[in-house]
Parts: structure tokens; sequence; C-alpha cells
């Protein structure tokens, strides 16, 4: 979230908004491990407060965007990139699911992942920490769709894209999301 906000509000601005969520220590030393949920939470909240809807769910979604591509350079093996894209997308879409899966602790914290692969294939988080304690009339987990979004693009089908169809914000009981490349 850090590198997102600096690109849509830059410095100063950033500075402020992490200050708010009492996480200005995350400015000075780069998180480079697993953040607590906490954290995850409290900035989250603050840039839907300070910035607005709009800009909250474009930021999440660059934030999204990066960690994708941070994901793709330094933690899915490259050795195993080029088989997934030559396969047929469905098979690529359930070992990738499978991966993403065994990791999920690392972007849902305490919440609940599950995924059913075919298409659309859908996945869905109860407990999310990105939109945890907040209401909204729209879905709010652009961080998770973009994140998905850039992975499967990349990984599964150029076409592929994600849709938040349920969203804890809203009422729902998880954050539901489908992806489809057809």
């Amino acid at each position: 979230m850090i590198e997102a906000l600096r690109e849509q509000v830059g410095e100063a601005e950033t500075a402020r908004l992490f200050g708010l969520a009492d996480l200005s220590h995350h400015l000075v030393h780069a998180p480079d491990h697993m953040v607590d949920e906490r954290d995850v939470v409290a900035i989250h909240t603050v840039v839907r407060a300070e910035l607005g809807l709009a800009a909250a769910r474009a930021a999440g979604r660059r934030a999204g965007e990066l960690t994708a591509d941070y994901l793709l350079a330094n933690r899915i093996p490259q050795a195993i990139q080029p088989i997934l894209k030559i396969l047929p997308a469905g098979i690529s879409a359930r070992i990738l699911l499978g991966a993403i899966g065994k990791h999920s602790w690392t972007f849902a914290g305490s919440g609940v992942f599950t995924a059913t692969a075919g298409h659309p294939v859908r996945f869905s988080i109860a407990g999310n920490p990105v939109c945890r304690g907040a209401t909204a009339d729209a879905p709010v987990c652009d961080y998770y769709g973009a994140t998905f979004e850039r992975l499967f693009r990349t990984l599964v089908h150029g076409h592929a894209t994600v849709t938040e169809t349920a969203c804890e914000a809203m009422g729902a009981p998880a954050c539901t999301f489908e992806i489809r490349w057809r």
C-alpha cells in the first residue's frame, strides 16, 4: 500500500495517512516480511475515511497489482511460470489455486480462504482484513481483485478478469470473487 499511495497522493499525504493509522514506522523501515493484519485493517480504514471510497479503491487496486508483480518476480517459481502459461487455462487455474490455497494465510490473515476451480473460478475470504469494520454500498476489496487478476492474466489466460460479487462491507458473510477468461 505504501508504493500505491505514494504514486496516487504523494509522499507527504502517504506519511500523513500512515501517521493517522499509527503506522509511520513502516515508512521508516518498509516491511520486508509479513505485517500484522491489524496494520492492514488500520491503513485500509484510514485510507477509506480520509480519501473516500473511490480513491481508496484505486489505491487498493494499485497495491494489488504491485503485490502480484512482487509475487511473480519473487515467490512463484520462475521454472513453473512458463509451464502454467502453455497449459490449458482450466488446468493452470487449478494448479495456481492449489498453490494460492496453501499460502492463503499470507494474504487472508485470520480470515478463511476458499476456492473452487472451474469456469468461472470462484474464491472467497471470510473475515477479510481489508474490509474489516467497513460498510459500503459497493464492494471495496479491489486489492484482492487486482492481485488475482494480474496473476491469472499473466499465468492462466491473458483475458482473465476478476469481479467481486459479494463483500463483507455490504453485509455479505464473505468477500466473494469470480475469475473469468471467456
